[in-house]
């Protein structure tokens, strides 16, 4: 039985080497968490040294920088973008091809990941000054992850304090569920429901 809301420290986060091998992640949660056959993905990329990003095709990522000085992404098609302090981000497909360029140093940057055709997600900044209510519908799955300060979450029978780097994943049962954040602090605010298809 999964609990509507669940705690992820930061240190039990699953530290690994990128698909091609040249840098490392720290996985934070995956969906299904069996196998590679996964709906979406969240993790932290340790990025090193300059070189090209993995190949993820028929996956949407979403890059947000945690700490550094920022990342300079050079796309094959001539796209340059540069994530940058405080907490840039930047939103691609997985099939593009990509290389990463430090800007000034190492990075560790949030990494969502998402099958187009399977999830609908959406990620959002947000600012937590005292208290914010969060609706979860049947189905869907919101995740906080803590930028900065401390948030203590709160639904119908539980109550969790999270910190900085740690991550809370917020579901519902057969019906929506509230859940309330009070604290103090940034957050990284995301939802994930299955994508609607188009009847032809």
């Amino acid at each position: 039985m999964i609990d509507n809301l669940q705690l992820i420290p930061a240190h039990e986060y699953r530290r690994e080497r990128w698909r091609n091998g040249l840098g490392w992640t720290r996985e934070i949660l995956r969906s299904p968490q069996n196998g590679e056959d996964w709906d979406w993905r969240l993790s932290i990329a340790e990025i090193e040294c300059d070189g090209p990003f993995s190949s993820f095709p028929g996956v949407e990522r979403e890059l947000v920088l945690l700490h550094g000085q920022g990342v300079r992404l050079r796309f094959e098609d001539g796209d340059v973008c540069d994530v940058e302090p405080p907490h840039g981000r930047v939103r691609f497909a997985g099939e593009r091809v990509v290389s990463g360029e430090l800007i000034d140093g190492p990075t560790h940057d949030f990494n969502l990941m998402w099958r187009r055709d399977r999830i609908d997600a959406e990620l959002w900044h947000r600012p937590l000054v005292g208290s914010m209510v969060l609706f979860v519908e049947p189905d869907d799955v919101w995740v906080v992850h803590i930028l900065s300060g401390r948030a203590m979450a709160i639904d119908a029978v539980n109550r969790v304090d999270a910190s900085i780097g740690d991550t809370l994943v917020l579901r519902a049962g057969p019906e929506r569920a509230r859940f309330a954040l009070d604290g103090g602090g940034e957050l990284l605010v995301i939802r994930m429901r299955r994508a609607k298809r188009t009847e032809m």
